[in-house]
């Protein structure tokens, strides 16, 4: 579906660095830092394929992290954007790396990434995508209060009460209407990231010690050129925690501190 364009948003001047959001989420997750990065790069906040403003992948797309990262460095080939600087966030940091693999990245900045356990997690016990569709009525109504944000953002933010209620609401509804959703979660949580050696561009990777969502990524799945920093205070989603650190985590390793 490469020739399907895909919404993002583009902002700034100097090297492009493409910000890639999490399952079930969308360009709203990068709100808080674009303008931030803009001041110094070239900014490209997309949302992958059947997510936020995308359209759905067509029939027989299955929504891997590899996939997705073949439509993403399709998609910016035809922005005119060859080999730029990659930041994901959870499974954008997976689809980041295999975009790397690829040789279609300068250097990749992820951030709690996905798929670098050492085994595949399996399906859920439970259904919470499901479960958040037949209770959306509700969930909309207790996302617009501070009480309610922070129970139901807790485990993607540590700091829920500094996520304002739109963007609360509406990335919830993204990750409730997301046509990609069921099958991008089956993929990422039945495999894992292969091939780490493969990529031979810088590699950072922020891990958030209050992330509730991800463990520690395995020393064995990063590929060899990484760095890593664990980051107090941060959560699994950290851009509304942390603004300011998650700019310069971005910034550093996305050419200045290569």
């Amino acid at each position: 579906m490469s020739e399907a364009r895909l919404h993002h948003i583009r902002a700034g001047t100097g090297p492009a660095l493409v910000l890639i959001h999490g399952l079930g989420a969308s360009t709203v997750v990068w709100r808080p830092v674009i303008d931030r990065l803009a001041a110094k790069r070239e900014v490209i906040a997309v949302d992958l394929p059947g997510f936020g403003r995308s359209p759905q992948p067509g029939d027989g797309f299955v929504p891997s992290a590899a996939a997705l990262a073949a439509e993403l460095v399709a998609f910016l080939g035809e922005l005119g954007v060859e080999r730029p600087h990659l930041a994901g966030n959870s499974l954008g940091g997976w689809v980041a790396l295999e975009a790397a693999k690829g040789g279609g990245a300068e250097s990749v900045a992820a951030i709690s990434p996905a798929g670098l356990w050492r085994e595949p997690l399996g399906p859920r016990r439970y259904d919470t995508h499901a479960i958040g569709n037949r209770l959306a009525p509700v969930v909309r109504t207790l996302l617009r209060s501070p009480r309610g944000r922070a129970y139901l953002l807790a485990s993607t933010v540590a700091r829920p009460d500094l996520v304002p209620a739109a963007d609360a609401v509406e990335l919830v509804n993204g990750w409730l209407r997301a046509p990609a959703y069921a099958a991008a979660n089956a993929e990422m949580r039945a495999g894992v990231f292969e091939g780490a050696e493969a990529v031979e561009v810088p590699v950072a990777i922020a891990w958030g010690q209050r992330d509730r969502i991800v463990g520690r990524p395995s020393r064995s799945r990063r590929p060899p050129r990484t760095r890593y920093l664990e980051m107090p205070g941060w959560g699994h989603t950290p851009t509304w925690d942390d603004p300011e650190g998650v700019a310069r985590f971005l910034l550093r390793y996305s050419g200045e501190g290569l």
